[in-house]
């Protein structure tokens, strides 16, 4: 009797053991996602990001900083050219940082909560729990979620996001277009969370003169920029529109700016020069203008045009006719395609 006593307790112990080792429920994953955005009051990141949007993926690092949910800075760096644009929000607002060309832009702007923003962490997590349809699975090492996205571009149409089951520390996500062709591929290789943080880490001029210190202002940058300056062309032109454009070239002063317009059911021109270094980073201020992330870099929004900077060149894509998330498509496609 008591032999099947003993044996009875031991058969209720392993099931309660083995109960503890199972899998944790979605829900129960979904409240955790939920206390660890709680209880993230800062963190630093280091990623790895490509970009499939074009004829050639393009690679850059990410490093994120954020504190409260109120400062960050984001540091985007090409590694074919280890030049970087920052994205920082402080007290005094957003701001566009690009380093070697000594300029900075300001807005005010709800940036990041307008959108989605795969190196953000709070922002995937967000994802996660707001995901009306949102799907669950999990392996050994991490919880996978299939979520909708928030982005300006509706051509990233979902993303998969892993987790550590650890700790729920991110691991990657994936950006697929509706055919799921993955079009941007990010891996986190570093991740702390809530460390010390002191808020001087988001004082524009601390931050742009630590990113000249490691990557200097240019210069002479007529002589440089004139090494690397070659003309782009869009790969993406939506349906009815000819994507043999109309070419100018316009001659002011020492400078020649290279207008392509491309016409049909709907028109856009692009517009291009060769980049300048400005004399001081005095902030331009944008009162109207939104952030727009075009993966490779980050554009600025002015009512019907997108500006942006990259590869040694000033862009700025305008049209009255389209759509401004097909706008956005075009410009993410200006970058992989080169000189023709």
């Amino acid at each position: 009797m008591r032999k099947k006593m003993w044996l009875s307790l031991v058969a209720a112990f392993m099931v309660v053991i083995l109960v503890g080792c199972g899998e944790k429920s979605q829900e129960d994953v979904l409240n955790d996602v939920d206390k660890a955005l709680e209880e993230t009051t800062s963190y630093t990141s280091k990623a790895t990001m490509q970009l499939a949007t074009g004829q050639e993926p393009q690679t850059y690092d990410v490093e994120v900083m954020q504190k409260d949910q109120s400062y960050y800075k984001v540091d985007l760096k090409n590694t074919t050219n280890d030049q970087s644009q920052i994205i920082l929000k402080n007290d005094e607002g957003v701001f566009v940082l690009t380093p070697a060309l000594n300029k900075v832009f300001r807005f005010q702007s709800d940036w990041p909560k307008t959108s989605s923003q795969a190196y953000l962490y709070e922002s995937l997590l967000k994802d996660i729990s707001l995901g009306a349809d949102m799907e669950f699975s999990q392996d050994d090492d991490f919880y996978i979620f299939k979520t909708a996205t928030m982005y300006q571009n509706k051509n990233l149409n979902s993303q998969e996001i892993r987790l550590h089951k650890k700790d729920l520390k991110p691991a990657s996500v994936k950006i697929m277009d509706a055919d799921e062709k993955v079009l941007v591929d990010l891996t986190f290789t570093e991740f702390e969370k809530n460390p010390t943080v002191a808020a001087e880490e988001f004082e524009t001029e601390k931050v742009m003169t630590g990113a000249q210190m490691s990557e200097p202002t240019m210069a002479d940058p007529d002589e440089e920029l004139n090494e690397e300056f070659r003309i782009y062309y869009p790969e993406f032109v939506p349906d009815g529109i000819n994507d043999q454009p109309e070419e100018d070239q316009v001659e002011t002063g020492d400078r020649t700016t290279f207008v392509q317009q491309y016409t049909g059911d709907k028109s856009f021109t692009l517009i291009q020069e060769q980049a300048q270094v400005v004399p001081a980073s005095t902030p331009q201020n944008l009162v109207s203008a939104k952030v727009v992330d075009l993966g490779f870099a980050v554009g600025i929004q002015v009512n019907d045009t997108i500006m942006w900077s990259h590869n040694g060149s000033d862009f700025s894509l305008l049209s009255q006719d389209m759509e401004m998330d097909e706008l956005i498509e075009v410009a993410r496609s200006v970058v992989a395609v080169g000189e023709k």
